[in-house]
């Protein structure tokens, strides 16, 4: 099993960044891996709401999808991400946003445990470059919506 974290101060309201990491259908517009995204079973229950989503992955050696749900709790700022099937044994991601100075502390936490032993050892090896570029495709993104930084 495999952990990471990943934590930034980023120029946006908390609530921009949970706006956006929270609408998972956009994901392949921005994450470059990410080459299909399907979403189903979208409920919303007092704030919070969740949708289950199958990604399709594309790395030159890797070509796989998995499914997940998504649960997005507007009160709490945070998006966590479960595994439905896939290569995984193991797969939990959690974000969370909260104010920080003026802008916002994200945290992102990742679990996750391939199936393959191979690839499991594969991707841990180059888990911090992954995670570190997962979150610069929002980085990016965030920049692209809202600008620089908060006005």
């Amino acid at each position: 099993m495999h952990r990471h974290v990943v934590t930034r101060v980023l120029p946006y309201t908390p609530e921009q960044l949970f706006t956006l990491v929270g609408d998972v259908d956009a994901y392949p517009d921005f994450v470059p891996w990410l080459t299909g995204m399907r979403t189903w079973n979208a409920r919303e229950d007092g704030g919070i709401s969740t949708v289950d989503a199958e990604a399709q992955v594309g790395f030159s050696f890797l070509r796989e999808r998995f499914a997940t749900r998504v649960r997005r709790d507007a009160e709490q700022l945070t998006v966590d991400v479960s595994l439905l099937y896939g290569p995984f044994k193991r797969l939990a991601n959690q974000w969370r946003f909260s104010p920080d100075g003026g802008g916002t502390r994200v945290e992102f936490v990742i679990d996750f445990a391939f199936k393959s032993r191979m690839l499991d050892a594969l991707l841990a090896s180059n888990l911090d470059r992954a995670a570190d570029k997962l979150i610069a495709c929002f980085e990016e993104r965030a920049r692209q919506i809202h600008g620089p930084s908060l006005a």
